[in-house]
């Protein structure tokens, strides 16, 4: 008994090599984690504490004015709204197509899946360009539209091959030459067999799906014209451009306070934009590892 719970002594050889590991890590982690405290205390900091860079660590002079002035103008909660609805659409618009590409081209009972697969990789590696992109978009009338932030960039390549190795590797087939034998239907299939245990690949899709909505702004700078219809980053663009640019006319004082603000707001911004993300993610972290192991290691 007193063998059996007896631990295995490590060696000095052992015990280096976990303390350089730990050492390591523990150096990672505050090169990381520094960052975000630092944007974080900014943020919670005066506008001139943060521009004479009195901040380091933990916030100077504590002030919610940067927050008070975001939230003081009533776009940011029309963006908010609208990077909700353009993120929670697109990604639930985006993994649909995703998984209905990604999952024939899995089967090797589907006729010219390799010819496919070779077309659809030719897309990733040589695009059509902006202009050709934009003259497509506006002859399907959806310039001004909502859709423009939600078609043409619906699917991507990387993803679908990440899907597409996860079902190869995870869906055998003698799930589906069973399912054939019951009598059950390629729908059917896809929704009691293929979905629940794809779950893995679905969360990674979820997520970076939804963080690509979250953070896009360059299709609503082209396609939109209605700043009603604009999404979070592209209002919070404009806050800071207009903070920035300065008027000769103003007196020193206000200018000065002006470029402090300025300074403040990007610190806020930061925080605002990245917050659902990071609220998001540690719900999909485990599902999001396991999935990218087994898309990328397998296929």
């Amino acid at each position: 008994m007193a063998a059996a719970t007896r631990k295995i002594k490590e060696s000095t050889g052992d015990r280096a090599f976990l303390f350089a590991v730990y050492a390591i890590l523990t150096v990672v982690l505050v090169v990381v984690l520094y960052p975000l405290l630092y944007i974080i205390s900014s943020s919670l900091s005066s506008p001139a504490a943060v521009s004479a860079g009195r901040v380091w660590l933990w916030p100077v002079d504590f002030s919610l004015k940067g927050y008070e002035t975001l939230f003081h103008n009533p776009q940011v909660l029309t963006g908010y709204g609208n990077s909700l609805f353009y993120t929670a659409a697109g990604t639930l618009i985006s993994v649909t197509l995703t998984v209905m590409l990604a999952y024939p081209l899995s089967r090797r009972t589907f006729a010219g899946r390799n010819a496919l697969m070779m077309i659809v990789t030719f897309t990733m590696l040589f695009s059509g360009g902006l202009i050709p992109t934009y003259m497509v978009v506006k002859e399907l009338g959806m310039i001004d539209s909502r859709w423009a932030l939600l078609i043409p960039n619906a699917v991507w390549v990387w993803q679908v091959i990440i899907a597409r190795s996860f079902f190869q590797s995870s869906i055998l087939e003698e799930l589906v030459e069973a399912s054939d034998m019951d009598g059950c239907s390629d729908l059917r299939f896809m929704a009691s067999v293929v979905l629940p245990l794809s779950k893995p690949i679905l969360a990674v899709l979820l997520l970076m799906y939804a963080v690509g909505q979250w953070n896009a702004y360059f299709d609503a700078l082209i396609y939109l014209k209605t700043a009603d219809k604009f999404p979070l980053q592209l209002i919070l663009r404009s806050i800071i451009i207009q903070n920035n640019s300065g008027n000769s006319i103003m007196d020193a004082m206000k200018q000065v306070e002006r470029q402090q603000l300025a300074e403040l707001l990007k610190y806020s911004l930061i925080v605002v934009a990245t917050l659902p993300v990071l609220l998001i993610y540690p719900f999909v972290q485990r599902h999001f590892v396991q999935g990218m192991l087994v898309g990328s290691v397998k296929g």
